[in-house]
């Protein structure tokens, strides 16, 4: 597992407007038993949203939404596959982080 891969969402009640999860920790702690994920969701499905606070990715040809503010910890063997990596986004993804964070 690294930082910043996008996983398959296993969970069958929420996969269809929630297809993958992007994994935001850090590969430091990748010992720990959790991981960090965020929700990506599908574009159609998110409603309104602050570009910079919910990039966009396309993944699998799906245009998803990065939804920050409903990061959440899950086991790590209970993500699904992996698909890819956003390594390429990174500055986008940390930079949404930061807002949430921080405020800037």
């Amino acid at each position: 597992m690294a930082q910043l891969d996008v996983y398959l969402n296993p969970n069958s009640s929420t996969s269809q407007t929630i297809p993958y999860l992007l994994d935001v920790q850090a590969d430091l702690l990748d010992r720990l038993a959790t991981r960090v994920v965020v929700p990506l969701v599908r574009a159609e499905a998110m409603g309104l949203s602050a570009s910079k606070l919910n990039p966009k990715f396309t993944v699998d040809n799906n245009v998803v939404v990065m939804s920050s503010a409903e990061l959440a910890g899950v086991t790590h063997r209970s993500l699904g596959e992996k698909v890819v990596s956003l390594k390429v986004q990174r500055d986008e993804i940390i930079a949404a982080l930061d807002l949430l964070f921080t405020g800037i």
